[in-house]
């Protein structure tokens, strides 16, 4: 079981596999980062792709080198 931080502040959730830390991951961003998933919404789908991509692989890294 790995516990990792949110990238956005210090919460942390845990999870046996990536996918896992990422479903724990979730409920928090929906609550805690509401105003950035809704600034996130206002840009274009290519944009919001490439970032999510960008931000999946980046968190990937963090949670394979945890």
């Amino acid at each position: 079981m790995k516990t990792l931080t949110c990238d956005l502040c210090d919460a942390t959730e845990q999870g046996e596999t990536f996918e896992q830390w990422m479903e724990a991951l979730k409920p928090h961003y929906a609550q805690a980062h509401a105003s950035f998933m809704k600034e996130q919404g206002g840009k274009s789908p290519e944009e919001q792709k490439a970032e999510m991509q960008k931000w999946m692989a980046d968190n990937k890294a963090r949670f394979d080198a945890a």
